[in-house]
């Protein structure tokens, strides 16, 4: 199968060759880190974790770095607000990161390169854009010098106006071009800073990435992946220095970009108030119906959160787990390549999450219709891999539906149901009924029908049990 991916540059669906196919490079934008991750920022992460999965699955090695800034105007603002030192903040905020991503399933990048680690290979870049005449110096800023670069622009596809417009920049009259953007910039006494050629100073934030990248993947990558919102004017901004910092090498061979998420149709915001933080859709649902609702739109489309995106992901993945705990638990068993084409299929073209969902349930479809241990054995294996490169159906599915409460609570029901039985063996009706109440009062719903059948209950409804006895 041929694997393809939209690239922003081109606007077309390509085939995805790495320059060397031993191993394929990879760089996604990360966060700043100055609060909790809320929704948006943590769509990136899932859809790029799925292609991260997919290189894994057809090629050798894949390097995967995703950075964090933590150095930016806004981590400095909660500094002041706070009187913390930035590191302080960072640190908190870049491990309330990794909880957050873990619970949704995301895999560790082989790299999360921090900015402030790299603060010397980001001197080294300006200097070198300085000598090749791609930037200049003055009144302790350095800038890079747009006109010098003349393929500014491609990635966007911006008229000069619009960009410098959208760049929202600072027309100063220190700039030789109204476009230029800051390389380095100085700091007073109260920001942080670092020594430079230049002054004591800080990073501008599109040469962070390029530095980062340089390091930890080289001077030309295959993917380098973000937000939409990240195609201009930060990622023109990185086409241009790191294109003109190496001889006019190709920085980049594929762009990739997911779509914004919204609530109920309107951008998040803080002035709204409908800012979605990850940790607290964690109260709600399980981290893989999160991750579910984030699968569940094409990756460069929007994905509009609503009341029920939740609950109907919860529902879906019931459906799936049903299926699991229905068919296993399974011996190891080798998987039919077959059962796999299509979910691979989907996934390979473009990175058709719906269709790879699609044909997940397809997958357990057919699997509710087998009937020999070894075809069970088959389709359990197959929906866990299927599974495993959607990053879904890693829990075991005993675990996925049982209630939540505490152990003590659970060990009162199973009691007062198992007096119950009794009781009602004994006919002891009174008793029977008693207990009932009690059940109730604990909020489990007992149905007496006229066959013995146990079921286990939805995860996370309203009931902790459904109990059904023999009448």
């Amino acid at each position: 199968m041929t694997l393809t991916l939209t690239n922003t540059l081109t606007r077309t669906k390509e085939v995805f060759v790495p320059a060397n196919p031993d191993c394929v490079t990879m760089y996604v934008c990360g966060p700043t880190v100055y609060n909790y991750a809320h929704i948006g920022n943590a769509r990136p992460a899932v859809v790029f974790d799925v292609l991260y999965r997919l290189f894994r699955q057809r090629f050798d090695r894949v390097i995967y770095a995703r950075n964090f800034t933590d150095v930016d105007d806004k981590i400095n603002a909660a500094a002041k607000e706070t009187g913390e030192p930035i590191s302080v903040i960072t640190e908190r905020y870049i491990d309330a990161y990794h909880d957050d991503m873990a619970a949704l399933g995301v895999l560790t990048p082989e790299f999360e390169p921090c900015v402030t680690h790299h603060i010397d290979e980001i001197i080294d870049l300006v200097s070198r854009l300085i000598a090749l005449d791609h930037a200049y110096e003055v009144d302790g800023h350095v800038l890079f010098h747009v006109p010098s670069y003349a393929a500014y622009g491609a990635l966007s596809g911006r008229q000069r106006d619009e960009m410098i417009a959208g760049a929202r920049v600072e027309v100063a009259p220190y700039k030789r071009d109204p476009a230029d953007f800051v390389l380095w910039k100085p700091s007073s006494n109260d920001l942080p800073g670092w020594e430079s050629p230049w002054g004591r100073g800080r990073p501008g934030w599109h040469i962070e990435c390029s530095a980062m990248i340089e390091e930890h993947l080289g001077s030309s990558i295959d993917i380098h992946g973000g937000g939409q919102d990240l195609i201009f004017p930060h990622h023109e901004n990185e086409i241009a220095q790191g294109t003109c910092a190496h001889d006019g090498e190709t920085y980049c061979r594929h762009w990739v970009h997911n779509g914004f998420v919204t609530v109920d149709g309107r951008k998040m915001s803080k002035s709204l108030g409908n800012v979605l933080l990850v940790r607290d859709l964690l109260r709600e649902a399980p981290g893989e119906a999160i991750r579910f609702a984030l699968l569940s739109a094409n990756y460069r489309q929007p994905l509009d959160w609503s009341k029920g995106t939740l609950e109907q992901a919860k529902r879906g993945l019931d459906r799936l787990y049903g299926v699991l705990r229905d068919l296993g638990p399974a011996p190891e068993t080798e998987i039919p390549t077959e059962l796999l084409d299509g979910i691979l299929g989907a996934l390979e073209d473009d990175l058709n999450l719906p269709k790879a969902i699609a044909e997940l349930f397809q997958l357990s479809k057919a699997a509710r219709q087998v009937t020999t241990e070894g075809d069970r054995a088959k389709y359990y294996a197959a929906l866990r891999e299927a599974g495993r490169l959607l990053g879904l159906l890693q829990e075991d599915p005993a675990a996925w539906f049982k209630p939540e409460g505490n152990d003590e609570e659970e060990q009162l029901i199973e009691r007062l149901v198992e007096a119950r039985t009794t009781a009602r063996s004994e006919q002891d009706y009174a008793t029977a009924d008693r207990i009932r109440d009690e059940l109730a009062d604990l909020g489990v719903e007992v149905q007496d029908l006229s066959l013995i059948h146990i079921s286990e209950p939805t995860r996370r409804t309203p009931i902790s049990y459904a109990v059904f006895c023999l009448k």
